[in-house]
């Protein structure tokens, strides 16, 4: 099932499938327990992240092509870091470039696919992995160069963890529909150029490798989202770099998810 998460014209948080025409059928239950379909038809005000996250974890560098191209060796392990759940955005809602970057905030793009746990992991091998995926969505994994080079004490925290950094949406897509997460398309597109282009065959660490991997010793809660890396064509590893500016439109389309639209703006503007 494909599954939205909206405000109604009554401003009241609902879910919904078979969205389309600005308009969903409103479901009933939880994502965790369970839904049902009413039957019945609602307007959608607005579009909301499919998810409201426990917790957020991110994988650095799992693309090989990446790697190459960052300079990077292949990792080993997994490199994992987090977002504060507070840095997650809607579809359409705008990406804010922080005016705390006084020198450029060198503000970057990077298509992820996103897992969401949907019953409580720990100590899962590779093999039982997927049964404990709820589904899937589309996620920028936005990122703030300078603060992740230079002022994060080598931690990258806090270049990536600024409010409306981490864009997730616009829908999500059930475990059943996406027999094998590691056969997808994904793909950036910036003001209606291609940036990143690439399958999710790439990764170095599959999605059951990496929910095993977390789950060793730590507690995946019901609603943590894992970001699983994003493909080569990022923004500062072009000669010359390229960054997110002031009225762009950058957009993360991943293979029978959808297409996850955000502007770019400024603080103060």
């Amino acid at each position: 099932m494909k599954i939205i998460r909206f405000l109604d014209e009554h401003q009241k948080v609902r879910l919904g499938s078979q969205y389309r025409a600005g308009s969903a059928e409103l479901l009933d239950g939880d994502l965790y327990e369970g839904v049902t379909a009413t039957g019945k038809r609602v307007a959608v005000q607005s579009l909301l992240a499919p998810v409201v996250p426990s917790n957020i974890f991110c994988i650095g560098l799992n693309y090989r092509e990446h790697a190459r191209e960052t300079g990077k060796e292949r990792p080993s392990y997994p490199i994992i870091f987090m977002k504060p759940t507070t840095a997650v955005t809607h579809p359409g809602a705008a990406i804010v470039l922080p005016s705390c970057c006084t020198r450029g905030p060198e503000v970057d793009f990077e298509a992820e696919l996103a897992v969401v746990i949907g019953r409580t992991a720990r100590d899962v091998s590779e093999d039982d992995a997927l049964n404990h995926v709820l589904g899937y969505t589309a996620a920028n994994d936005i990122s703030a160069r300078k603060w992740q080079k230079h002022a994060g004490g080598g931690q990258w925290v806090r270049g990536k963890g600024f409010d409306s950094f981490c864009p997730l949406g616009p829908l999500l897509v059930t475990a059943d529909e996406i027999a094998d997460p590691q056969t997808l398309d994904i793909s950036t597109v910036l003001n209606g150029q291609v940036m990143q282009q690439g399958n999710t065959a790439e990764m170095i660490f599959s999605v059951a490798q990496l929910i095993s991997y977390l789950s060793q010793d730590t507690t995946l809660l019901p609603g943590t989202v894992i970001l699983t890396g994003t493909p080569s064509g990022v923004g500062v590893a072009r000669t010359p770099p390229l960054f997110l500016a002031d009225g762009d439109h950058v957009s993360v389309n991943i293979e029978g998810i959808g297409q996850l639209n955000n502007p770019i703006t400024c603080r103060n503007r």
